[in-house]
């Protein structure tokens, strides 16, 4: 048996907070407007669409602009609340079969144990020839995060997971085909940040709810180690501030082979 990567109870908890201190939209807003870009270049109407991770309740009113009818679905059940929609875990949950012909999957999809799973699931709830558009992390995010993370615990020559492990783009055109999807398509747009310190990059991924959500969690870093990351992150400053990289993965398929490519 395959052993669980992610806990999916944290996962919803870390979702939570985000809702509660306020969802930093910057990074999905980016995402998401990029979707409904290629959205536009796509001629045909949609009847009714999943959206599937809605941190912010105004999509739900632009995606209307695409679907006469759009349901929503998140892993956090406060932000699923608050957009009016279900709380679920994308590879556990039972979406229907041929109930959709679109689905927007934003940010979510990065951090689910059983992302082929998930995407069969997608499929199955999809009426033939009908898109699937998303957008997620990918496998290159946080270089100087995880850099710095590992820098601080050198000195105990002992270095543990503290970021996640994210697919690559070259293989998610593959789990796509894998689950049904026709005309693959994996596009990467890296976003560089620019962070005064580690502290303040942090707080952002907190409020993205981006932070750890591995099953297996190292302890928090003591003070020592965790003075070393900061030092780490401020020597790769350039004008006061540090570039890191944010790796978003955008990629399209059909649920049937299909005349209507997505660029």
């Amino acid at each position: 048996m395959t052993s669980k990567l992610f806990d999916p109870k944290l996962r919803a908890l870390r979702r939570d907070r985000a809702a509660r201190l306020g969802p930093e939209l910057f990074l999905l807003d980016r995402a998401f407007d990029e979707c409904l870009d290629r959205l536009r270049d796509v001629a045909r109407p949609f009847r009714r669409a999943m959206l599937l991770g809605c941190p912010d309740r105004a999509w739900v009113e632009r995606v209307r602009r695409f679907s006469d009818e759009v349901e929503i679905f998140d892993p956090g059940p406060m932000f699923a609340e608050a957009a009016g929609g279900l709380a679920v875990e994308e590879d556990m949950f039972d979406f229907g079969i041929e109930q959709f012909d679109l689905c927007i999957a934003i940010g979510t999809l990065d951090t689910v144990d059983n992302l082929p799973l998930a995407l069969t699931l997608i499929h199955r709830a999809l009426v033939p020839d009908s898109l699937l558009i998303g957008a997620m992390a990918g496998g290159n995010s946080l270089p100087l995060l995880r850099s710095s993370l590992i820098e601080a615990e050198r000195e105990s020559g002992r270095v543990t997971a503290r970021t996640h492990p994210r697919i690559e783009a070259s293989s998610l055109a593959g789990l796509l085909s894998a689950a049904g999807f026709g005309m693959p398509v994996v596009d990467v747009d890296r976003v560089t940040l620019r962070y005064s310190t580690l502290s303040a990059l942090v707080k952002d991924l907190r409020t993205m709810g981006a932070t750890n959500v591995l099953r297996q969690r190292a302890p928090g870093l003591t003070k020592g180690a965790a003075k070393r990351a900061e030092a780490a992150f401020a020597a790769a400053a350039i004008g006061g501030k540090s570039p890191e990289i944010v790796e978003i993965l955008h990629f399209a398929g059909w649920s049937q082979q299909s005349g209507q490519p997505v660029n």
